[in-house]
């Protein structure tokens, strides 16, 4: 069975970022006013790096982005069991 997990999901005035976990992949999506992406990565790590390069996400939901995705990356070590 596939199971797609929202890993971490962002929301703020300029977008929403989601970081999802399928089939051993990292999905990135992104959408903000006017515009949408979406793309699949090895890891986390390169979905995040990845963000950095979209043009038209703003600033401010991209820091919120990557701080909601390193909390939910520290609960996970914190408690390996509970998602």
């Amino acid at each position: 069975m596939n199971v797609t997990r929202h890993f971490s999901d962002t929301r703020t005035d300029q977008g929403r970022v989601r970081f999802l976990l399928a089939s051993g992949r990292a999905c990135l999506m992104a959408e903000g006013p006017g515009w949408t992406h979406r793309s699949a990565h090895d890891s986390l790590t390169d979905a995040a790096t990845f963000l950095a390069v979209l043009p038209r996400l703003d600033g401010g939901l991209y820091r919120q982005s990557l701080d909601d995705l390193e909390h939910q990356l520290e609960f996970e070590r914190s408690y390996p069991g509970a998602a």
